[in-house]
């Protein structure tokens, strides 16, 4: 098939693929993966709960100020990804808009690699990620225990560092408390 002949992907192609796969839309392609495995969604979960208290809400002597949520659906022009999980400054956070995706790009992403995702994850979300002023990206392998952080400056990512196994990091853009990876990973 030409690519004159391909059919445009929109949003609501999003509603034919089946309810155990995630949908996005990159670069024009609809892209479906399977739900996430048990490790994968025990690591998400994880984040959560050490981040929402303490940048969500602002307990535990956190500052609070964020809007963290597991896998929304958000709008990059043309492209609709869904991060494992994105923050927003608060006063960024669009609290209600007429559908469903999320129009602004978040301040932070994470995504949970596995071997269904990771290169899409890395080769085709990161530089959509980087061209709409995302400023945080971690990305978590829970199969290898790691934690890579980084920052966009000047257009393009850079490596703050990667963390491994049960490593306490301060990671941006979440300095305040220490982050405990030991606690991520399904032992």
């Amino acid at each position: 098939m030409t690519d004159l002949a391909k059919k445009r992907v929109v949003y609501e192609n999003l509603f034919d693929i089946p309810d155990n796969m995630t949908g996005e839309i990159i670069n024009g392609e609809l892209i479906a993966t399977p739900r996430p495995s048990r490790k994968h969604s025990v690591v998400i979960s994880r984040v959560g709960f050490e981040l929402g208290p303490p940048y969500d809400f602002g307990r535990g002597g956190g500052p609070g100020g964020w809007v963290i949520v597991d896998e929304p659906e958000i709008s990059f022009g043309e492209n609709i990804l869904v991060p494992d999980m994105a923050g927003w400054k608060k006063e960024r956070f669009p609290v209600e808009e007429p559908h469903n995706w999320i129009s602004v790009a978040p301040d932070w992403v994470c995504e949970i690699l596995s071997p269904t995702t990771v290169q899409v994850d890395r080769a085709e979300k990161m530089p959509i990620y980087a061209q709409h002023h995302v400023l945080h990206a971690w990305l978590i392998d829970p199969i290898v225990k790691t934690l890579e952080l980084f920052r966009l400056e000047s257009g393009r990512w850079v490596l703050l560092g990667v963390y491994a196994q049960s490593a306490r990091v301060h990671a941006e853009p979440f300095p305040e408390i220490e982050l405990d990876l030991g606690l991520l990973w399904l032992e």
